[in-house]
């Protein structure tokens, strides 16, 4: 039987055999089909060194060389994913709250962690993403989500303590949902028998982009380095905007516990950034790095302020496919 055939059976059955009210945030089962599909082909994966060993020089190097314009980003995440897997009794799950505009690198810097942390990377059954328009779409199911979102994190850190959990468009959550794992984020050493410390959560949001678009234009008007801004000159105003704006994190007491370990800024992409996701992308494809065509890229996104065009309104968002036109 072809392997797409296994897959689609295993879908069947599954969402066919599993009550209404069984927990199950993907409204599906997808990623109970997902571990199942990869305990078949991958039946070896088991939450140990072989399979989680992390790679510090492997994560500073694709920072480095992967992640651009973002030398905020890149230095506390390294610091903070390295102190933390390095540190086999944390006091607390680490928990990083990734903001900015869409394309800067929110979403390509969680892979990268994975990566760099999982033999499987993005693969591994022990990386879970949820994304707020697909998972909990319905309001009138808000408490019904509450209560599986607290059984799949129970469940899967039972299974596995270097347990990852990625939240993306929390922007688009319903404020309080976040706070029904709130315990788990906490420095308890173990609840009901289980230990949260060694598990990461990473929330993404495009929310607060318009502060950190500003700081990097004041800086850029009064001729200053973009490389200058520092984490200090943009946690708090994250934080506090966070906290107040209809999003998943408003009114959280995630924030007013401080359970968030930082607020990470993501700084909108200037066309030299632009031209380097590109030149990337095009190793990438094994293509041989041409700067003419990088430049021609990045010369025909939009950017913003209209008359200054000093940053791209959709950072590398849509270089992929730009790129298909010039090669």
């Amino acid at each position: 039987m072809k392997a797409v055939q296994i897959y689609l059976w295993l879908h069947i059955i599954l969402t066919a055999s599993v009550p209404v009210n069984t927990f199950n945030p993907f409204g599906k089962m997808f990623d109970g089909v997902k571990n199942l599909w990869q305990k078949i082909y991958n039946p070896d994966e088991s939450c140990d060194s072989k399979w989680i060993s992390f790679n510090e020089t492997g994560l500073q190097v694709d920072l480095e060389s992967k992640l651009f314009g973002q030398h905020i980003a890149s230095r506390v995440i390294l610091k903070a994913v390295n102190g933390f897997m390095s540190n086999d009794n944390p006091k607390k799950p680490l928990v990083l709250s990734l903001h900015g505009r869409t394309g800067t690198g929110k979403n390509f810097v969680s892979n990268l962690i994975a990566e760099n942390i999982y033999k499987e990377g993005m693969d591994s059954s022990f990386v879970h993403v949820f994304t707020a328009e697909l998972h909990f779409q319905h309001k009138r199911k808000f408490e019904i989500y509450k209560a599986q979102l607290q059984q799949w994190i129970k469940g899967n850190v039972t299974n596995c303590a270097r347990s990852m959990f990625i939240f993306d468009e929390m922007d688009k959550m319903h404020p309080g949902l976040i706070d029904s794992i709130k315990p788990y984020l906490d420095y308890y050493h173990k609840l009901d028998g289980v230990s949260y410390r060694k598990a990461i959560f990473i929330f993404i949001s495009n929310a607060e982009g318009d502060i950190i678009t500003q700081t990097a234009l004041d800086f850029w008007n009064e001729g200053r380095a973009r490389e200058e801004i520092e984490l200090k000159d943009l946690e708090t105003l994250l934080s506090v905007s966070a906290f107040n704006n209809n999003s998943g994190l408003q009114h959280s007491r995630l924030i007013t516990k401080h359970l968030v370990n930082f607020f990470i800024p993501f700084l909108p992409l200037e066309d030299r950034h632009v031209v380097q996701c590109v030149l990337a992308e095009m190793k990438a494809r094994r293509l041989q790095p041409d700067q003419n065509v990088a430049d021609q890229v990045a010369r025909d996104l939009v950017y913003f302020p209209k008359s200054e065009r000093v940053f791209s309104v959709r950072g590398c968002k849509t270089i992929q496919s730009k790129l298909d036109i010039y090669i």
